[in-house]
């Protein structure tokens, strides 16, 4: 579902435009506000799951729901992935820490992985929904929101 929205662009820069008005809107929030996580909420909304909800980027990686995370990217993380949950897979959800924000500050999908890279679908990006090609050691967390 994610991939059709590749190419959305806000009006002015501004975030802001029809389309992102509505990923904000579905998060309850008016135009102008960082749209990264509201665009993820929204897609997850029209491939019918009830959550996220939330136009927050930290909010979007409780600890249930994370499937991998990058001990040394987080202050006083240890945790490690074993099992099947440490894969990340296509419509996982990623997460970029920001050390001056100290806390994740920008999220979108996981559109593939191997390992060295993160093949991704994001919003808030260049002001538009783009596709990007991250190096894995930039990405902090995997949240998973879908079912199997």
């Amino acid at each position: 579902m994610y991939h059709s929205e590749v190419g959305v662009r806000e009006a002015t820069g501004r975030n802001d435009g029809p389309r992102i008005a509505e990923y904000l809107r579905y998060c309850g929030l008016p135009e102008r506000h960082e749209w990264c996580a509201a665009f993820v909420s929204w897609c997850h909304g029209r491939a019918g799951y009830p959550e996220p909800r939330n136009a927050w980027a930290a909010a979007l990686f409780p600890s249930g729901r994370i499937v991998w995370r990058v001990a040394d990217r987080l202050p006083g993380s240890r945790w490690t992935a074993t099992g099947d949950r440490a894969a990340p897979r296509r419509g996982d959800v990623f997460g970029i820490y920001s050390a001056r924000k100290k806390r994740i500050a920008h999220c979108g999908f996981v559109d593939g992985w191997d390992g060295k890279y993160c093949l991704t679908v994001e919003g808030n990006v260049d002001d538009a929904v783009v596709r990007k090609r991250r190096p894995v050691r930039t990405v902090a967390l995997i949240a998973r929101w879908t079912v199997d």
